[in-house]
């Protein structure tokens, strides 16, 4: 999905770089919160930021949009237009069309599936036309991608906050472990896209290649909280890395059965039961006698 080099803007004297990053500071936040906001990877903001990479049309004009500037502005014209009284930049994620694009998208694909969303079908969703999706992305596989970064990307944005106030690993591990129940309909959403992204992964597509990546950043996740409860004493002495493989696989496994739609299919109830007992088993340190 790397954009081809004629879809890219020409920036020879760096003047379309420093406006973004204008409009990076006006927002004041972080270049990874920027790159989440655009639904852009934040290895190629920051490439483009540096000067080794250009940035696509379709990525101004996101940036534009979010920060609520004239696209010709950064593009290089030499005024900027003054903003009209009382604007601000566009919220997020309540504004904003690329927001509502990819946001839509998820709950497509969590309906239909990956090869079962059409742009057509975005556009309708969001009340606008295919040209104004393509605006926005230049084809169906960027906003594809970009939808599963902004699901994945929310997903571990949420379990870091949950486990921000916890009093010790053992406790950040059963809210862990609580986040992955599929409960609500976000969490099936969320979990019907994740495992859509198993039978992309298999066909080593570039959708696929991000499962690899939030998939790693997943099981290291568990592995720290593990290696953290074993040096403060409230899990066993264990390997972390195995141990976060064995769980992570039992969710995966136990989730899956849950979203069956057949009458007699596990529960969340269940689930949160089976991986509670893991916990019990495998991690809590014996009684002392």
């Amino acid at each position: 999905m790397e954009d081809t080099p004629g879809d890219r803007v020409t920036d020879e004297a760096g003047e379309v770089t420093d406006r973004v990053r204008q409009v990076i500071g006006r927002l004041g936040c972080s270049q990874r919160e920027f790159a989440r906001r655009i639904v852009m990877d934040p290895s190629k903001l920051s490439r483009s930021l540096g000067g080794t990479r250009r940035f696509t049309l379709a990525e101004i004009v996101r940036i534009a949009d979010i920060g609520a500037v004239d696209t010709g502005w950064l593009l290089g014209a030499p005024e900027r237009p003054a903003a009209p009284a009382g604007r601000e930049p566009a919220a997020v994620p309540e504004g904003g069309r690329p927001l509502q694009l990819v946001r839509e998208t998820v709950r497509l694909i969590a309906e239909h599936g990956f090869h079962g969303v059409r742009v057509t079908d975005i556009a309708a969703a969001c009340g606008t036309s295919p040209a104004a999706v393509h605006y926005h992305f230049p084809g169906r596989d960027e906003l594809l991608e970009a939808a599963v970064r902004w699901c994945m990307d929310e997903d571990t944005a949420r379990r870091a906050a949950e486990s921000a106030a916890a009093p010790d690993a053992h406790a950040e591990l059963l809210q862990l472990i609580a986040l992955q129940i599929p409960r609500t309909g976000q969490q099936r959403r969320q979990w019907l896209v994740w495992l859509d992204l198993w039978a992309e992964a298999a066909r080593s597509t570039a959708v696929g290649r991000l499962h690899e990546h939030y998939y790693r950043q997943w099981r290291t996740t568990v592995a720290e909280v593990v290696r953290r409860g074993v040096d403060q004493g409230v899990f066993r002495t264990v390997d972390p890395e195995f141990t976060a493989l064995r769980l992570t696989a039992l969710i995966d496994g136990l989730a899956t059965q849950v979203l069956a739609t057949a009458p007699d299919s596990t529960g969340p109830d269940t689930m949160h039961t089976a991986l509670l007992a893991f916990v019990e088993s495998e991690l809590t340190p014996a009684p002392t006698v």
